[in-house]
């Protein structure tokens, strides 16, 4: 069975989507789509601005005149600018969910996202890719983790970047998020009707990548 040309990858923070995601658009020649990135980076320009993130019309005046991009080698710059580090910071990552609650910010988004698709093959990842952004995916997954283990892969993430952080903290923030992401009005975190759930706490990212790509190639 050929592969799927669309396969959308949702979960809550820290679950090992973007890795994994990463590395099966790799092993298919697909286009790799972070869009909890593009999200970052909007947050990042809010807050090196000044802007009172709270105000949402100001947020999405800033949007619309912002530039976003990522690239094959999985950089991510604004406004020309690389950010790909700058974005991972715990300041960003205590703020992205407020930021990303706002209709105005995800419908722009959301269209940029859509884009992203309409000439490529992708994987995307995020929060509402395979119920708001690409619907009609071919492959949906919902990808879970406990709080425990994701907390603690953020912990190893933020190690390797030389980010200073605290275990406890970072599985107070994650619960905080999976609560914001959760329950915002507009484009939830919740998983597809038709996504096959897949829980990484106790596999590896090979383990985890290899299961996903039989379910794409019709495997299981």
């Amino acid at each position: 069975m050929s592969c799927k040309k669309i396969i959308a990858i949702d979960g809550p923070a820290a679950a090992g989507k973007s890795t994994i995601a990463q590395k099966i658009a790799g092993c298919l020649g697909y286009v790799y789509i972070d869009t909890g990135a593009m999200f970052r980076a909007l947050t990042l320009k809010a807050l090196n601005s000044g802007l009172a993130l709270e105000d949402e019309a100001g947020i999405k005046r800033l949007l619309g005149d912002t530039q976003i991009k990522l690239t094959e080698e999985k950089k991510v710059y604004l406004d020309g600018e690389e950010v790909t580090d700058a974005i991972r910071s715990p300041e960003v990552s205590r703020n992205v969910s407020l930021v990303a609650s706002y209709k105005a910010v995800r419908d722009e988004m959301k269209a940029r996202q859509i884009q992203y698709a309409s000439n490529n093959p992708v994987v995307m990842d995020g929060r509402d890719i395979g119920t708001a952004v690409l619907p009609h995916a071919d492959v949906k997954i919902f990808m879970t983790a406990t709080v425990d283990v994701r907390a603690q892969r953020r912990y190893q993430e933020n190690l390797k970047r030389n980010i200073p952080s605290d275990l406890e903290v970072l599985k107070k923030e994650i619960k905080d998020r999976d609560e914001l992401d959760s329950t915002r009005e507009h484009a939830p975190l919740v998983k597809a009707a038709d996504a096959i759930e897949i829980d990484t706490s106790q596999l590896t990212i090979e383990e985890a990548v290899d299961k996903i790509l039989k379910i794409v190639k019709g495997g299981d």
